[in-house]
């Protein structure tokens, strides 16, 4: 990336290159996550009586939503949720399913959503693919083969002939699973060191093969790039269930930090050096260990996520267990879906190791969607990027950039590209440049290079921009931000010109 001389306009260069690329996009990195948390559930998915809810009790409009979205995978139960959930609780009638503490999040589990309410909530948003996760914090390996034995098996033993008279004659054949959550924390239940968890993973993953073989799942690698036990984690693990399992996960959560605003535009520096990290662990322990079995990411859990504000503060107290309450809603600005689009490119970027990613949250919590119990459901500011990506992006092809342009220097990592951008080809053969924008200070003239006689009949551009970096919507505005047309886009011979605003997202489809 060079420097352009002090005083130069900023500017950015994609040149694009059928020769050069990373990977086919894997449909499973446009997943999300659902977790009892909050309202994520209870008055964001599920609300009976609701003026929109149908016989199940499902909210239509977030259905709509959620579909326009473009979701492919739901990771669920958890999340943190999971490290304490019996999974039993949430099957058969509702009127016998027990209400339980959620010590995750200090608040009370009715358990009238479960396991079939999530299935079938699915097929009413778009057959999505079930990421499952079990309990390896409470519980164990038993609990993990009952519940694929519940799920999986057609018919004739206990557990799957319960599954039948629960109402769900076929299996709910799920295949993706998650062996527990963020293991390495110590605010986990159940946390464990390195050594132990793998122990319990490679014991659960290879009972969980004689049921399955063709399961695919995932062991739990670091919960954060900055955690101390990051890297020495993932090759104890790794060292232990390697040839057991298909995908190690990571998970990052981005905010500024004491108003360092620069650093955080380019959260992605930090992504993109975090997937490169632990893709160098799983390299170094597949040749020490002669494999020749393929190990690959499974980013289970990103977001922007203000961690320390108000929304993210729990209940407290022994005696206040509240219901659904309102937990880790944050508003998201302009800037943070610049931010969330920055993220969302580095995940292409590296797909050719990322093979699956779950936005976390769906609804209200840290979410594009957000619901007003009885009321409306409307976007946030970082539904649009996703939307944008999961509409043109899926089936295609990443390029490897080529890209230069100016830089800017942040506190965190240096000097950085003000402009961060992925150009995709479409299976139709169209070309789809996502770019970013993180300069606070300036707009930025960003040039695509066409390969050499690409026959382009169509071509628009547009920008999630706001003269105000802390614009947002609410539910007073529920359209304040939203992506219009970017109308400097130029053609000059086999390359386009426009002029990315300040802090914006930016989608240029050429066809």
């Amino acid at each position: 990336m060079r420097k352009y001389p002090s005083g130069h306009q900023a500017r950015a260069e994609l040149e694009i290159d059928d020769n050069f690329r990373i990977g086919s996009i894997n449909d499973r990195l446009f997943g999300s996550f659902v977790e009892h948390l909050g309202r994520c559930v209870y008055t964001g998915i599920y609300e009976p009586g609701h003026p929109t809810a149908d016989q199940d009790g499902f909210r239509q409009d977030v259905i709509n939503l959620v579909k326009e979205l473009g979701v492919t995978t739901i990771r669920y139960p958890g999340g943190n949720f999971v490290s304490g959930y019996r999974w039993e609780d949430g099957i058969g009638p509702l009127e016998k399913r027990p209400k339980r503490l959620d010590l995750a999040w200090h608040s009370i589990e009715t358990n009238q959503f479960g396991l079939h309410e999530m299935a079938k909530w699915m097929e009413k948003a778009g057959s999505h693919e079930f990421m499952e996760a079990v309990n390896l914090g409470t519980r164990g390996l038993q609990e993990a083969l009952d519940l694929l034995e519940y799920v999986n098996i057609p018919a004739g033993t206990k557990l799957s002939d319960m599954r039948r008279t629960n109402g769900r004659e076929k299996p709910f054949n799920i295949k993706f699973w998650c062996l527990g959550n963020e293991m390495d924390g110590p605010w986990q239940i159940g946390h464990k060191n390195a050594e132990d968890y793998g122990t319990l993973a490679a014991e659960t993953a290879a009972s969980m093969r004689m049921i399955d073989p063709d399961l695919e799942l995932a062991v739990c690698g670091s919960s954060s790039h900055n955690m101390e036990s990051f890297g020495s984690w993932e090759e104890a693990v790794l060292q232990k269930t390697y040839d057991l399992v298909d995908y190690v996960s990571c998970h990052a959560y981005y905010s500024p930090s004491d108003g360092d605003m620069a650093s955080f535009m380019a959260s992605g520096v930090d992504m993109n050096a975090f997937i490169k990290d632990v893709v160098a662990v799983i390299d170094a322990t597949k040749a020490r260990l002669k494999s020749k079995h393929e190990v690959n990411i499974s980013f289970d859990e990103w977001n922007v996520w203000y961690q320390e504000a108000e929304p993210s503060k729990l209940p407290e107290g022994i005696g206040n267990w509240p219901l659904a309450p309102r937990l880790l809603e944050d508003s998201y600005s302009l800037a943070d879906a610049v931010v969330f689009g920055d993220l969302l490119i580095t995940l292409l970027q590296n797909t050719d190791r990322v093979k699956a990613a779950s936005l976390a949250q769906l609804v209200n919590v840290i979410a594009p969607i957000m619901t007003e119990p009885g009321g409306p459901a409307w976007r946030q500011t970082t539904f649009y990027p996703f939307s944008q990506v999961a509409k043109l992006a899926r089936g295609g092809s990443v390029l490897k950039p080529k890209l230069a342009g100016s830089t800017y220097w942040t506190a965190k990592y240096g000097n950085v590209p003000e402009v961060n951008a992925v150009a995709v080809r479409g299976i139709e053969g169209s070309i789809t440049v996502f770019a970013v924008n993180r300069s606070l200070q300036h707009p930025v003239r960003f040039e695509i290079v066409l390969p050499e006689q690409e026959q382009v009949s169509s071509a628009q551009a547009w920008a999630l921009h706001d003269d105000d970096i802390n614009a947002r919507n609410t539910l007073e505005d529920t359209e304040h931000v939203i992506p219009r047309a970017n109308t400097s886009l130029i053609r000059n011979g086999r390359k386009y010109n426009l002029m990315l605003p300040s802090v914006s997202w930016n989608v240029i489809r050429l066809i």
